[in-house]
């Protein structure tokens, strides 16, 4: 019981056995022994650390947490950070991916999903238009209209692609940028840097699409004040210019023909205000957004594939995906056996219908790391350890015995967990009743 509650109630703890002994340099005094000998089963319990609510709810929760924390500092300033990045120029930016087929969306909007007028069938005997409303939860949101007529190859393609899009992407703002400032690209680095953080989304059509914060510092970084052309809307127009100009063309080979691949049409950049009115973005609730984002898994639920690699087909008609999201695995195996494209490695990457990027990814010097958020919590949490004072020496050996629970610890590891969420809503509840309480203190 104790051992789990010390991994916050992890679904997938790592098992180690072993030992690590601390001694004084100057006199070689033991100042500190522990081993896995006094432990349940002679092991330790370490945290597995996965990101994925599917996989650890409990992990997945402290990882939203670092995520939140390694966002807000880039736009608040803080761990290393300075606060003056507050006054800089920040956008939230959110592109999406092409059309590659009409699908079934969802009509909370009170429109529905498709409707043509005298549109007739396709080339597979299929209504082009559809008339119904479709609710968010409903299995048909996010499934082609017709899967023949789907552009299944291009949308692994583009997922493939889509790294080196957003590198391509990155290069034209600081292009567009130099030019209206009026010198060349290579110079940018003399007058401006540009950072950022984005995390990757599935929509419900399994295409991804990227949430950015990007800022524009001065050439030392976020230190450095920005250059007095550098302005939020000098950088709404590069973003919207680039957008429309980056594309990657591929050629690999006659089975698929050259294809473009651009990002969508759909483009949001809105600036982050110090001070935001009423329905503005704030700095919180943008870090949190991306946070919940990093967290989601790719299986039960999601458009994205499984939280696992498969390794045949068959493993690819057992996963529990819908009809569209195991067409687009087969298109990546199918794809991958092809030698011209054998650098893309959708073999690998079918699991995630061809994505091969990170989740989030983060410019250089936006902000700090989630090394360093590791660090400083794990030194935090034995500050007083001798392992941490000066003029001590550690000696460790360990050896990796295993992950998971047993039946019964992980019905203990399930009820901690759940006691965590049901602490946090009532936190949450307190709260909120506090800040209604004062905001109608002088009602009366």
């Amino acid at each position: 019981m104790e051992q789990v509650t010390a991994t916050g109630g992890c679904a997938r703890p790592v098992h180690l056995s072993g030992h690590t002994t601390a001694y004084d340099v100057a006199t070689g005094e033991i100042l500190r022994h522990y081993s896995t000998h006094n432990e349940p089963g002679e092991r330790l319990l370490l945290r597995c650390r996965n990101r994925r609510e599917t996989v650890c709810p409990s992990c997945s929760r402290l990882h939203a947490g670092d995520t939140f924390h390694l966002v807000r500092a880039g736009l608040t300033g803080g761990k290393t950070i300075p606060v003056s990045v507050r006054t800089h120029p920040r956008l939230f930016v959110t592109l999406t991916a092409p059309s590659f087929g009409p699908v079934h969306r969802t009509t909370t909007d009170g429109r529905r999903c498709h409707p043509r007028r005298n549109s007739g069938t396709c080339d597979h005997d299929r209504p082009r238009s559809c008339t119904a409303f479709h609710a968010p939860d409903e299995p048909l949101a996010g499934q082609p209209i017709c899967p023949g007529c789907y552009d299944y190859t291009a949308h692994v393609l583009w997922h493939a692609h889509a790294g080196e899009l957003w590198s391509r992407f990155v290069r034209n703002i600081r292009r567009h940028l130099a030019t209206a400032a009026g010198f060349k690209q290579s110079h940018f680095p003399q007058h401006a840097r540009l950072s950022f953080a984005k995390v990757a989304e599935y929509q419900q059509r399994a295409a991804v699409h990227v949430h950015a914060v990007i800022r524009l510092d001065g050439p030392a970084g976020p230190n450095d004040p920005p250059p007095l052309w550098g302005t939020a809307q000098a950088l709404v127009d590069a973003v919207h210019a680039a957008r429309r100009q980056v594309f990657v063309s591929t050629s690999y080979t006659p089975a698929t023909g050259e294809v473009a691949l651009r990002w969508g049409i759909q483009l949001d950049a809105r600036p982050i205000r110090t001070n935001p009115g009423p329905g503005g973005l704030t700095d919180d609730a943008i870090a949190a957004y991306v946070a919940k984002y990093v967290t989601k898994g790719a299986g039960s639920g999601s458009a994205g594939g499984t939280d696992y690699p498969v390794t045949s087909q068959d493993d690819i008609d057992r996963a529990p995906v819908t009809s569209h999201v195991r067409t687009l695995m087969h298109t990546c195996w199918r794809l991958g056996g092809l030698p011209e494209l054998a650098p893309l490695r959708l073999h690998a990457w079918a699991h995630t219908l061809g994505y091969r990027g990170h989740i989030l990814t983060k410019s250089r010097v936006y902000s700090t790391t989630y090394e360093a958020l590791q660090t400083e919590r794990t030194q935090h949490a034995s500050s007083a350890s001798p392992e941490n004072i000066a003029g001590t020496i550690t000696e460790a050996n360990w050896r990796y015995l295993g992950s998971g629970h047993t039946p019964g610890a992980a019905l203990i590891a399930a009820g901690i967990t759940q006691d965590a969420i049901l602490n946090r809503e009532i936190a949450r509840d307190s709260l909120t009743r506090v800040a209604w309480g004062r905001a109608h203190a002088g009602d009366e």
